[in-house]
C-alpha cells in the first residue's frame, strides 16, 4: 500500500510517498535514504479503477498451473491485445518486473487497482514460492463476500421494483385520472368534501406543470442519487444505519464477518496476525479502523487475539469460542474463516425473514396510497348520492 511520509533531511522537511506492506517497513524504507520519519499516513487513494481482479487472479493461476514463469504468464495475459483497463494494468506489471521488481513491489506501485489484501498475500507467498495458493485464496475471500453482497442486493431488488412501479401508478393518477376528475367536478354546485378538493387542485397543478414537475422529480433523483452515493462513499449512510436499533446490529455483524474472512485468508497465507491485522484495515470502514488499531496496539502488548478483539468489541460469543479454540490448536487463520461463514448463514438468515416481511409490507403501503387517492376521487359522488337520498 502507498504512504504519505514526512521526513526530516539533512536540510529540510519533506513529503514522501513510499510504497511499503505496512506503517513499520515505510519508516525502514525512509531510514535507508538517511531522513527520519515525522509522521506516516495512509496517501489518499485515486478513484478505483475497473480493473478485473478475479478474472486476472484466476487466469493467472491457469497460466501457472500451465508450467509458465509470473513474467511470461503476465506477458500472456498482455499479448492478447485490446485496450482498456486490463492492458493498462498487465503493460504496468509488465513493465516493473523487466525493471528487476518483485510481484508483490509491482502490485504496490498499482494500488489503486490491486487492494492491500492481495498484494499481502502475494508478498507473502513469494517467501513460499506458493503464488497460486495464495491468488486463489484471494478469489476464495472475493468469491464468499460478493456471494453475500449479491444477495443483500437481490433482497432489495424487488422492493426496488415494487416501489418504483407504486410511484408511477401514483403519478399517473394524479397527473391524468385527477385532473379528468376535476373538469367533471368543476361545473358542480355541490360544495366538495375538503379532501378531496385538495387532491383535485394537486392533480390539476401537476397536469398543468407537467414539464416542471418532470424536471423537478428528475432533478430530485439524480441529485438524491449522486448524494446517497457520496454518503455512502465517506460512510454516513453506515453510520446511519447503524443508529437504528433493529438495523444496526446486523450492519456490524456484516463488516465483521467480512473481517473475519480477511483476517483468516491473510492468516492461512501465512502472514503473522500483527501483519494481517494491519493489511484487514483496507476492508475496514472508517467508524472500524479506531478499533482495529486498538488490537494492534494490545498484540504488540503481547495480549492473545481474541484477549484483543474482545476489549475491542470485535468478537462474538460464537467467534470467541472457535478463535479460542484456533489460538490452542494453532489453526487461528481456519478458526476465522468458520466464523466468517458462521456469521454469513446467520445474515442470510436475517435477509429471508426481513424480506419476507418487508415486502408484503411494502405492497400494503402502495394498495393504501392507490386506495386512498381512488377513495378521495370518488368520495363526492359517494356525498351526492346520499344528499338526493
Amino acid at each position: 500500500m502507498r504512504f504519505e511520509v514526512r521526513a526530516l533531511s539533512a536540510e529540510q522537511v519533506e513529503t514522501l510517498v513510499v510504497d511499503a506492506l505496512d506503517e513499520g517497513e515505510a519508516r525502514r524504507l525512509v531510514a535507508a535514504r538517511q531522513m527520519t520519519a515525522l509522521s506516516v499516513s495512509r496517501a489518499a487513494k485515486k478513484r478505483g479503477s475497473r480493473f478485473d481482479i478475479a478474472l486476472f487472479a484466476q487466469e493467472l493461476i491457469e497460466l501457472l498451473d500451465a508450467g509458465l514463469e509470473l513474467a511470461e504468464a503476465i506477458e500472456a495475459l498482455d499479448a492478447r491485445g485490446g485496450a482498456g483497463e486490463s492492458q493498462r494494468v498487465t503493460r504496468a506489471l509488465l513493465a516493473r518486473l523487466r525493471e528487476g521488481q518483485s510481484f508483490s513491489q509491482a502490485l504496490a506501485a498499482a494500488d489503486e487497482d490491486f487492494p492491500p489484501l492481495f498484494i499481502g498475500l502475494v508478498r507473502a507467498a513469494e517467501r513460499t514460492s506458493h503464488l497460486q495458493d495464495a491468488l486463489a485464496r484471494y478469489l476464495e475471500y472475493r468469491n464468499r463476500f460478493d456471494a453475500l453482497k449479491q444477495r443483500i442486493g437481490g433482497a432489495l431488488i424487488y422492493p426496488a421494483v415494487l416501489a418504483g412501479v407504486g410511484g408511477a401508478v401514483s403519478l399517473f393518477l394524479l397527473g391524468y385520472v385527477v385532473p379528468k376528475f376535476a373538469t367533471v367536478y368543476r361545473g358542480s354546485a355541490h360544495k366538495l368534501p375538503w379532501l378531496s378538493q385538495q387532491m383535485l387542485d394537486l392533480g390539476s397543478f401537476v397536469a398543468a406543470n407537467a414539464g416542471a414537475v418532470g424536471l423537478g422529480l428528475a432533478v430530485l433523483l439524480v441529485g438524491g442519487g449522486l448524494a446517497l452515493r457520496s454518503a455512502w462513499q465517506q460512510g454516513r449512510v453506515e453510520s446511519a444505519l447503524r443508529r437504528l436499533p433493529w438495523l444496526g446490529p446486523h450492519v456490524e455483524l456484516f463488516r465483521i464477518a467480512q473481517l473475519y474472512l480477511a483476517l483468516g485468508t491473510l492468516l492461512n497465507g501465512g502472514l503473522p496476525a500483527l501483519q494481517a491485522l494491519t493489511l484487514a484495515e483496507g476492508v475496514a470502514t472508517p467508524a472500524m479502523l479506531p478499533r482495529l488499531r486498538t488490537v494492534g496496539g494490545g498484540l504488540r502488548r503481547g495480549e492473545a487475539v481474541t484477549d484483543a478483539l474482545g476489549a475491542a468489541e470485535l468478537v462474538t460469543p460464537v467467534a470467541l469460542r472457535l478463535l479460542r479454540a484456533g489460538e490452542r490448536s494453532g489453526r487461528l487463520g481456519e478458526m476465522f474463516i468458520r466464523a466468517a461463514r458462521h456469521h454469513d448463514a446467520e445474515l442470510g438468515r436475517w435477509i429471508d425473514r426481513f424480506s419476507r416481511l418487508f415486502e408484503p409490507l411494502l405492497m400494503a403501503a402502495i394498495g393504501i396510497t392507490v386506495g386512498v387517492i381512488v377513495v378521495l376521487l370518488y368520495l363526492p359522488i359517494f356525498d351526492l348520492a346520499g344528499s338526493l337520498q
